[in-house]
């Protein structure tokens, strides 16, 4: 069995947008990042276009030393001439480090704030967009495309511009000492230019597609970290290797066209270039011969010819590296262009209003509430439809209803994790979509099923779900209440490091410090999804026991499988087909409703549920 790679939702249209696109016009994308830097930006294409132009003064004094010196056998004037190359190839290299120095500093800075940039926005982005795209190709997008974008402005941004200068430059220089060579020499220039075009269309899409490929590499390398215990407990690691190999070789041999289109253009921008220079050199020879030209005029010339082979031969891998920036710039904008979650506007298609004056509590209430996922056929049925339900203050209530039946996503809802699509929500009488997404999560905490842990301190993910200033007296109270006081013994107590993910504790451990992250801020609302299923019977009992004292001061939702969990609720919702089919106590429900009564019987095994609704 071979995993799965997710691709981006936005594949399908990658190769229409590559040819479409103009290479220039996405670059240019990077002016408002690259603008704070410009002064030294262009400071150092004018010091390395005064290198390139000292290096062709060579050729002028070799055709003096030639004409004038040698000819004459004044030994004096030779070594004078010495003296001046010497002095001109140290200026030369002087330069060309004084432009790497310039754009060092500058440039490390443009790439620190691009990825700032993007991690801020992807903090940004609904979950909506997360659940949509690959981890990995958002990790390739952080590192390696602003890895080549440095690199793009650090040399071929540059040395386009100062290559392209050098080049007219020296073919000014020649037409001025012999204009027959000169043409000799341009003979080459329009199939050049030619391949060059050709080239650049063809290798933008090669380098789309390998960039891709690295972040489906990616995504691959670090689900397998993530999953390692998976891949051991299920003996998966040949079927993993095998597709890690897979795309391996896809990648592979991606990058081998990207060579074989580079080695093409490159044999014939050399090629081409040096059969004109052997013309030349020919031509020149039999003028010289012929007494119709100098011979410090042909050493000149064929100097200058050979002082733009470098300029030259380099076309080739700056277009490369040229297209392979305008596709990472491509790829870099492509998240950045996805619209953030808004302040708290309601979104469209929801009946947001103006809120209403908070005044006497209401609590939690959904009114009306439809929701269908945004990647959603426009034609299906809502996975929420009409759902209303009133949670008075002070009052927990469980929602309880079959595997897959939306419990985990209308709970998303009240966090606003995911926009309804139609009805509202409120606190206390006010719309959530009003609300500054910051103030509604300070009132809301929230405890998923499947807990997330970061790799911190324990006590640093327990006082993440509380406001800054919070101490020692507030992580104590909610470990006591999620009876985490497993915490105290760990090698360095609560400052014990977490593995990634938490996995170093158990399943049961890490859900009891979720759930103490969420109780740490004494919230006004607390939306729990199952947040015991991983305890054991006497743990559940103990933490239910702390979790009520809890729950009488808050206004709670709880998703809840088990009966236990159910009977720490004041009342019941039944979610069924997309509704709430009924709302009572515990009680109740199991004596009139059918439905309710099989959900909570212990014959259909409802207690070991998991929730796998999105």
């Amino acid at each position: 069995m071979s995993v799965p790679v997710r691709t981006l939702a936005v594949m399908p249209t990658t190769r229409a947008t590559t040819e479409d696109r103009s290479a220039v016009r996405t670059l240019l994308r990077l002016w408002p990042y690259v603008r704070p830097v410009r002064a030294r930006l262009f400071t150092a294409a004018f010091v390395a276009i005064v290198a390139s132009c000292t290096g062709l003064v060579i050729p002028l004094v070799l055709k003096w030393m030639v004409d004038g010196p040698v000819a004459d056998r004044d030994p004096a004037g030779v070594w004078f001439g010495a003296l001046c190359l010497l002095l001109l190839g140290i200026a030369e290299a002087v330069l060309f480090g004084i432009r790497r120095w310039l754009v060092a500093r500058p440039l490390s800075h443009v790439e620190a704030e691009m990825r700032a940039g993007l991690y801020r926005h992807l903090q940004r982005l609904p979950v909506a967009f997360h659940d949509r795209w690959a981890s990995g190709q958002l990790l390739s997008r952080g590192t390696t495309d602003l890895m080549l974008l440095r690199m793009f402005l650090a040399f071929p941004l540059t040395f386009l511009l100062v290559n392209g200068i050098t080049i007219l430059a020296g073919m000014v220089i020649m037409l001025m000492q012999d204009w027959v060579l000169g043409l000799v020499i341009l003979a080459p220039v329009i199939p050049v230019m030619w391949t060059c075009a050709a080239f650049e269309r063809r290798y933008a899409q090669v380098a789309r597609r390998a960039q891709d490929q690295v972040g489906d590499l990616t995504t691959v390398v670090e689900e397998s970290v993530l999953g390692i215990r998976i891949i051991k407990g299920f003996g998966r690691h040949r079927s993993q290797a095998r597709a890690f190999g897979e795309l391996s070789l896809s990648l592979r041999g991606t990058e081998l066209r990207k060579a074989r289109l580079l080695a093409a253009i490159w044999g014939v921008i050399v090629t081409l270039p040096e059969l004109a220079i052997g013309a030349a050199l020919v031509l020149g020879a039999v003028r010289v011969a012929d007494g119709e030209l100098s011979a410090g005029t042909l050493v000149a010339f064929l100097s200058t010819a050979l002082a733009l082979r470098w300029p030259v031969d380099s076309i080739g891998f700056l277009l490369a590296m040229s297209q392979e920036a305008a596709t990472a710039t491509e790829r870099y904008f492509e998240v950045l262009d996805e619209a953030p979650e808004s302040a708290g506007e309601a979104p469209a298609g929801a009946a947001g209003g103006s809120p209403r004056p908070a005044g006497r509590p209401t609590g939690l209430r959904f009114e009306n509430v439809r929701f269908r996922y945004p990647d959603a056929p426009p034609d299906s049925a809502p996975l929420l439809a009409r759902i209303d339900l009133h949670i008075r203050p002070g009052e927990s209530m469980a929602l309880v209803g079959a595997t897959g039946s939306g419990k985990t996503t209308l709970t998303a809802l009240v966090p606003r994790l995911h926009e309804v699509t139609s009805g509202r929500i409120t606190l206390n009488g006010v719309d959530i979509a009003a609300m500054p997404r910051e103030e509604l999560r300070a009132k809301v905490a929230v405890a998923f099923e499947e807990p997330t842990l970061f790799s911190t301190s324990v006590g640093e993910n327990v006082l993440m779900g509380a406001p800054d200033g919070a101490g020692e007296a507030d992580l104590e109270r909610a470990l006591a209440v999620a009876q985490a006081d497993f915490a105290h013994a760990l090698p360095q107590g609560t400052d014990t490091r977490v593995g990634e993910q938490g996995l170093s504790l158990s399943g049961g451990q890490r859900q009891r410090l979720a759930l103490a992250r969420a109780v740490v801020a004494r919230p006004e609302f607390l939306v729990l999804d199952d947040p015991l299923s991983a305890l054991d019977v006497h743990t559940e009992a103990a933490v239910e026991a702390a979790l009520r004292r809890v729950l009488a001061d808050t206004t709670a939702l709880i998703v809840a499988h088990r009966p236990s969990t159910v009977l720490l609720a004041d009342r019941v919702a039944l979610l069924s087909g997309g509704r709430i089919a009924a709302v009572g106590t515990h009680q109740e429900l199991l004596r009139h409703n059918a439905e309710y009564a099989r959900l909570m019987s212990a014959d259909a095994g409802y207690a070991g549920e998991t929730e796998d609704s999105r």
